[in-house]
């Protein structure tokens, strides 16, 4: 298995880069749209749970537009239809703490999909992470 392949790396990191700005734009056809449409699709956030692409989208379709920072954004992939991409990020609106993003992405006919999320907040002691 070829793991980071250069142009797979690339596809993830530009469809990462483009989840990120629907994101914060609170574009939810774009998001709904980079998601598995499927009942097997998982998004666990800061304080929910979605089972399958209704629920993610009933989500989607109450949240509001924020900002946020990134670091130590990291994708790796595995082969040429797996990556996973991970990052932590910082928002205002939840000081002392930083948050920590993971997304199993695969490469489906339609193109790269989110197949799984996580998403979790944590304490940042004293800005350590």
């Amino acid at each position: 298995m070829v793991v980071d392949d250069p142009e797979t790396l690339a596809q993830v990191t530009a469809v990462f880069h483009a989840y990120e700005t629907a994101l914060l734009e609170n574009d939810a056809a774009t998001l709904d749209a980079m998601f598995l449409h499927s009942d097997a699709t998982v998004r666990y956030g800061v304080a929910e749970i979605q089972y399958g692409i209704e629920e993610i989208r009933r989500f989607r379709s109450v949240q509001s537009p924020f900002t946020r920072t990134l670091s130590r954004t990291l994708i790796t992939t595995y082969g040429h239809d797996l990556a996973i991409a991970s990052t932590l990020f910082r928002r205002d609106d939840f000081p002392g703490q930083v948050g920590r993003q993971m997304q199993t992405w695969i490469r489906t006919a339609d193109g790269w999909k989110v197949a799984a999320a996580h998403v979790s907040m944590i304490e940042d002691a004293a800005g350590a992470i």
